[in-house]
């Protein structure tokens, strides 16, 4: 299993297109609304804007980078046929699937990194130097339900449709979920459902971290309920078009 997660990231890492998307992208909305909006008296989270901006636009990279690692890749790949060819090998779908799982994980790290580079080199952002190594942690980690709803979209769809799917869900978990403009802007019915997804919940996460205090529970807990209902239908979906393809 060791290898095959290997063969795995060395496959996205080969993609400049994947590359490009999910650690340019990130460092180039840092950039622009740090710029734009890096003077702004109102600090919602409580932090110097471009802080906060920092926070979310990692989040939104890490949470972009895990989702099209798996869903459109794993449509892809099953579109190709080469799902039935590792079915011939020792490794099981769960082994499988949990591989691909643990590589889409570790694909949020270029765009947390790339962009904390971004913030501290081009916006003089300074943070306690425990703060940094807990933030690209607490990021990636929060990032699994985001790699079982990518599993689930690659399970559900094929080729260009889950492309399709997966920046769709991308797009609106980052607009609701207040990585791009704060949640308090919206109106009251929006903010219900902005706090109830996982994107919203991410970023708080790392906005307690910045601000040097305790992640909240409650937090955690929602993405891990997000993340227990996505692997649950991913797997249920995979088993019947094992059982359809058998």
């Amino acid at each position: 299993m060791i290898k095959y997660l290997g063969l795995e990231i060395r496959r996205s890492l080969r993609d400049r297109r994947y590359l490009l998307l999910v650690a340019g992208w990130p460092v180039a909305a840092y950039l622009l609304f740090s710029t734009v909006f890096g003077s702004a008296a109102d600090r919602t989270e409580g932090l110097a804007p471009t802080v906060e901006i920092m926070v979310a636009m990692a989040s939104f990279g890490a949470m972009g980078g895990v989702l099209l690692a798996s869903g459109p890749r794993l449509a892809m790949d099953r579109q190709l046929g080469w799902l039935r060819q590792l079915r011939l090998t020792p490794l099981s779908p769960a082994r499988i699937l949990t591989a691909r799982l643990i590589a889409a994980m570790a694909l949020s790290l270029p765009a947390i990194v790339l962009t904390f580079i971004a913030a501290v080199l081009v916006k003089d952002v300074t943070l306690p130097l425990w703060e940094w190594p807990l933030l690209v942690l607490v990021i990636a980690a929060g990032c699994l339900p985001f790699a079982a709803m990518g599993i689930l979209v690659g399970t559900i769809a094929d080729g260009d449709g889950a492309q399709g799917l997966t920046m769709v869900l991308y797009l609106v978990l980052a607009a609701l979920g207040g990585l791009w403009m704060p949640v308090q802007i919206l109106p009251s019915a929006l903010q219900t459902v902005a706090k109830t997804l996982p994107s919203y919940h991410l970023a708080q996460l790392g906005w307690h971290i910045a601000r040097g205090a305790v992640p909240a529970v409650g937090d955690a807990a929602v993405l891990l309920a997000w993340f227990a209902g996505a692997a649950l239908i991913a797997m249920a979906a995979s088993r019947r078009l094992t059982l359809r393809t058998a």
